[in-house]
């Protein structure tokens, strides 16, 4: 992940963005901790009470911060007109893809980081997340739904890129291979059921309507 320059006087937002991937790479070695923002603040030329205040001193804050730079590095690294090049198959498997390199050097810090978020206090904070991770990806492949299309393809994407985290993090095969291989599955999966879905919305389309149907003998057209 990029590392973000701090300007002048920077805003408490500002100082949080900053820091957050350098906490990441600290946080492999420290935890999701006191001890990593110091680390990271020092490495910034932050004050470390400064730093502090800009997490609440919690790591669950460190971590959605941590997430955040993430989803932007995402987005710098695959811009539209790389996107729009491929079908949305190869659009969504490239942005999860693209997720897990950026996060692989880090991969100690993301395997603590999700046994906090399994935590019982932080499981509607990891939801929400997972969430906006998943709204994000799907928008930078081009999704426009507003229906309940919108919401389903978010559900599903979510379920995706959670189980293929619980894979990556304790994967040891060769560039990943076998992340790759469960991600590929995985995506077979959700375009089967969007083909199932398109097809049932067509066949809907063209179903004769059984109130139009009496309403044309009760009213024939003139």
């Amino acid at each position: 992940m990029s590392q973000n320059a701090l300007p002048a006087d920077p805003t408490i937002d500002e100082i949080r963005g900053a820091l957050a991937p350098v906490i990441g790479r600290h946080a492999g070695f420290d935890g999701w901790s006191e001890t990593a923002v110091h680390a990271a603040a020092d490495d910034m030329g932050v004050d470390r009470d400064v730093a502090m205040l800009a997490f609440k001193g919690k790591a669950i804050d460190m971590i959605d911060a941590w997430v955040e730079g993430v989803d932007l590095e995402l987005a710098r690294r695959l811009p539209p007109e790389t996107l729009n090049a491929m079908k949305i198959r190869d659009r969504i498997t490239a942005l999860v893809a693209t997720r897990l390199e950026i996060m692989a050097p880090d991969r100690e810090s993301l395997r603590r980081a999700l046994a906090i978020m399994a935590m019982p206090l932080n499981l509607a904070r990891a939801a929400k997340m997972g969430w906006r991770s998943a709204d994000r990806m799907w928008r930078l492949a081009g999704d426009t739904a507003t229906d309940l299309n919108h919401y389903t393809k978010r559900m599903t994407l979510s379920a995706v890129y959670g189980s293929t985290l619980s894979v990556f993090v304790n994967d040891d095969s060769e560039n990943f291979a076998d992340t790759r291989a469960f991600l590929d599955r995985r995506i077979d999966n959700v375009m089967q059921i969007e083909k199932v879905k398109y097809q049932a919305k067509q066949r809907k389309a063209y179903t004769p309507s059984l109130s139009r149907f009496v309403g044309r003998l009760r009213y024939p057209a003139r």
